[in-house]
């Protein structure tokens, strides 16, 4: 196998693991997002959705990393 092939490979292999990477990063900062969000509605806006503050506490709680 030619250097050039290992290389074209090796490229091609690193942007999928950063496209991966940067996948990742971006899901676990809408989490936080939406998480830190939700903490801000009041009663009225969870009663609107059939939620309580017990169900927004479990969520808010959870670490950005968990879905």
């Amino acid at each position: 196998m030619s250097t050039y092939s290992q290389i074209s490979m090796t490229n091609h292999h690193d942007a999928g693991v950063l496209g991966r990477l940067s996948e990742t990063l971006h899901v676990w900062r809408q989490r936080y997002q939406s998480r830190r969000e939700l903490a801000r509605w009041s009663d009225r806006d969870l009663h609107d959705i059939g939620r309580s503050w017990s169900d927004v506490a479990e969520e808010v709680d959870k670490p950005f990393w968990r879905a």
